[in-house]
């Protein structure tokens, strides 16, 4: 590969701030806000997209707010959002789901606006359009990074820093060791999700209800589809059908999720294998590739599945959901004994409910790992192993392949977003690098925010 050495430069110095989130997703607004609400701390969030939300803007549920008893395990900030959501009729009840413990429906431009109120709410300073390009490190510590945007490039200092782009980037620029998929380095598949409207919704729930044993769903009762919102996962029959037919599809399931309206269904049914959305090359084929199997998806549900005959592509989502990248290696790496076996933790800041949801990264299926309640998420797999002065949150945490396959769904990523956040608000107030927070002092804020740790 050839290389160019770029000349060393000054460059302009747009902010210095407390608390710099970098990454506006699930959990990087819980952090923001986190930090923010009780004031007397310059909170700074940049985004590289037009938006804040990230992956609750692209037709997804919500997924495990309950956990696997039916009680409630993904409380505080996160359900605070959703409270938001509902006082405008923007977010549906979280309703039990036998696969994925309960689902809730939001309305994904809402979505957008409440995330900008909140921040203004507490005085984050929200900073979009600009890519993170790298990671300021001096004696082993992270004290700001380098954005680059249509202005050129800027530094922003920042006394502690909170990643949570998804793939660990801030992570990785600083030094962070960072793993990537299983033992071959194979990561779960993205899907581009996309919507449908004008589907014939009472012929969809007749033929799961009533003819199960034609349209089957896998391991969920028929009853559960009868009212309310719904996650198809199955159709397994219809699928061999049609691939019998000649169409090539990406999937071995149909998995169709409900929106807000009578008539609208998100379809999670594109898969792209060996996307690596740290690679642009890479994550631009997943794109165009996601793009070419909507036609053939869509056509596969007009044809074998009740309810889609006339029904229409009323909008793509704006960029595939990604649902693994790296993870980065921290003072406690999570793994799916600690998820199977339900463990408990001293320093637990979130508990999860969400199985282990493993999307195979070859072929179009997927294996699920259920547990009989709860587990906790240890403060340490917020922390790097050695650098300093750096917290990460969401789907980059420090997970091994198995147990970011539970942890990672947008609900668990809000809570640790909102565990970030007070822990490095804490930091500055006590004088210390969030390394050395006192967890008893965090945890007690956590539960006076409405949190569950168990």
């Amino acid at each position: 590969m050839k290389t160019y050495f770029e000349e060393a430069r000054e460059i302009p110095v747009r902010a210095e701030v407390d608390v710099l989130v970098v990454g506006g997703g699930p959990a990087g607004i819980m952090a923001a806000y986190a930090a923010a609400r009780k004031g007397g701390h310059k909170v700074m969030l940049i985004e590289n997209r037009g938006y804040l939300g990230g992956n609750l803007t692209i037709g997804l549920p919500i997924l495990a707010f309950l956990g696997p008893k039916g009680n409630q395990v993904i409380r505080g900030e996160a359900q605070h959002f959703i409270d938001r959501l509902r006082e405008r009729g923007a977010a549906s009840e979280h309703k039990r789901c036998k696969n994925h413990m309960s689902m809730t429906i939001i309305d994904s431009e809402e979505a957008k606006n409440v995330a900008f109120e909140m921040m203004d709410e507490v005085g984050v300073d929200v900073l979009l359009y600009v890519f993170n390009s790298g990671a300021i490190v001096r004696d082993g510590k992270v004290t700001g990074v380098i954005i680059e945007s249509k202005k050129g490039r800027e530094a922003i200092f920042a006394k502690t820093v909170i990643d949570c782009t998804g793939d660990g980037d801030v992570a990785f620029q600083a030094g962070v060791e960072c793993r990537k998929g299983d033992a071959e380095g194979g990561m779960q598949p993205p899907t581009l999700m996309y919507n449908m409207r004008n589907v014939d919704m009472p012929a969809l729930r007749d033929a799961i209800v009533n003819h199960h044993d034609v349209f089957d769903m896998d391991v969920m009762p028929p009853e559960q589809f009868r009212d309310g919102v719904f996650i198809t996962v199955g159709l397994r029959n219809q699928i061999l059908q049609a691939q019998k037919d000649g169409l090539e599809l990406p999937v071995s399931r149909t998995i169709l999720i409900t929106g807000l309206a009578e008539d609208e269904i998100w379809v999670n049914m594109t898969r792209v294998s060996g996307v690596d959305s740290t690679d642009p090359a890479s994550y631009t084929y997943g794109e165009k590739t996601a793009h070419k199997q909507i036609k053939l998806v869509t056509e596969y549900l007009r044809r074998y599945v009740p309810g889609f005959a006339n029904a229409y592509i009323d909008k793509v989502a704006p960029f595939m959901g990604i649902r693994e990248s790296r993870v980065i290696v921290g003072k406690y790496v999570l793994t799916a004994e600690d998820v199977l076996s339900m463990k408990h933790f001293g320093d637990v800041i979130a508990v999860a409910g969400y199985p282990v949801d493993i999307h195979h990264a070859k072929g179009g299926d997927c294996t699920m790992l259920f547990t009989e309640d709860a587990y906790d998420i240890p403060y340490r797999v917020l922390l790097p192993e050695k650098i300093e002065g750096l917290l990460v949150a969401g789907r980059c945490s420090s997970m091994n392949h198995e147990a970011m396959a539970g942890t990672r769904v947008m609900s668990t990523c809000m809570a640790l977003g909102e565990a970030a956040g007070t822990a490095a608000r804490i930091a500055l107030e006590d004088g210390v690098l969030p390394s050395a927070v006192d967890v008893c002092k965090l945890q007690k804020e956590l539960l006076e925010n409405g949190a569950y740790l168990g």
